[in-house]
């Protein structure tokens, strides 16, 4: 069926849309939840790089006055 076609009818055109709200809910439901490793009331874990090294905010400064 067409796009043409099927923008012609209301009730074609709902079932459509509506099918593609289902595929993309569907779709969102899938993604996977966020690791919770740390139990509860502990510190939060330093953040990493790409590489998996820790970093803070002096590495971030160093980087912002490198560029000039």
């Amino acid at each position: 069926m067409g796009f043409s076609r099927l923008f012609r009818s209301r009730w074609a055109a709902l079932f459509w849309s509506a099918g593609i709200l289902w595929t993309a809910y569907d779709v969102a439901a899938d993604a996977p939840e966020p690791p919770t490793n740390a139990p509860s009331g502990a510190a939060t874990a330093q953040p990493t790089d790409a590489t998996g090294a820790a970093f803070d905010a002096r590495d971030l400064a160093v980087l912002a006055n490198a560029g000039g």
